[in-house]
């Protein structure tokens, strides 16, 4: 359904999936990967949201490396040498570009991430409060106990956070805490904790056996109605 493209990031060029809905239009949605890279299942949430009705870009934070779903050191490897400004750059570069766009529509921007990028849109949600109005974090999480959050006084967005209850790698405690903080400084946060999930339990081809269907669904389908309602 989409097709890579090429877009400004503060004076450098970054690439991206890019899928438009059938109809042509629709609001923009920043999809933002796990650790594993631009892969095939992150350009077919791309290509699900626009089933929606969303105009979605994936960017490539990793600017064309990838890592395979048995190749966990490399994936971690990657995540962990990511330039974290030349990240924020592609990302704030990707909002401009879909904020740009003919095709996309509505009052504002998203971002959709996932696992790391779970994280990376709770950060941009901050970075960018003039585009971004709706950030749905999926298993990753930045808390205000963490070294070099955000300053989430600056986040305007709301929030929608879905999590799994036996995540070991981002605690559902921790996502609740998160939804807790941004409360208490007034703002619009919602975090969903699923029953008996593990991380990653939103990706079919989840390397560590704990995709649920069930939650999945339900998951997706909160998160486009969410997305609807901010954006539309």
């Amino acid at each position: 359904m989409g097709d890579m493209v090429e877009f400004k990031s503060n004076g450098d060029t970054a690439r991206g999936y890019l899928a438009v809905p059938a109809g042509g239009s629709g609001p923009g949605v920043i999809v933002v990967q796990e650790w594993w890279g631009l892969n095939p299942q992150i350009k077919r949430v791309a290509d699900r949201l626009a089933g929606e009705g969303f105009v979605a870009l994936a960017p490539d934070l990793y600017r064309g490396e990838l890592a395979q779903h048995d190749e966990m050191d490399k994936a971690g490897q990657l995540m962990s040498t990511l330039p974290m400004d030349r990240a924020a750059r592609d990302m704030s570069g990707a909002a401009e570009y879909l904020a740009g766009l003919d095709a996309t529509t509505g009052t504002g921007i998203g971002a959709i991430g996932f696992c790391m990028g779970g994280g990376l849109v709770l950060r941009l949600g901050a970075l960018r409060p003039d585009k971004i109005k709706a950030v749905v974090p999926f298993y990753g999480v930045v808390g205000f106990d963490d070294d070099n959050h955000p300053d989430w006084s600056k986040l305007e967005a709301s929030v929608e956070g879905h999590y799994g209850e036996n995540d070991d790698f981002f605690p559902a405690d921790k996502a609740k805490a998160l939804e807790d903080g941004l409360r208490g400084l007034g703002k619009d946060a919602t975090v969903h904790i699923y029953p008996g999930t593990g991380h990653a339990f939103a990706n079919e081809d989840d390397a560590l056996g704990t995709y649920d269907d069930k939650a999945a669904a339900e998951a997706f389908t909160r998160a486009f109605t969410f997305l609807h309602s901010q954006l539309d």
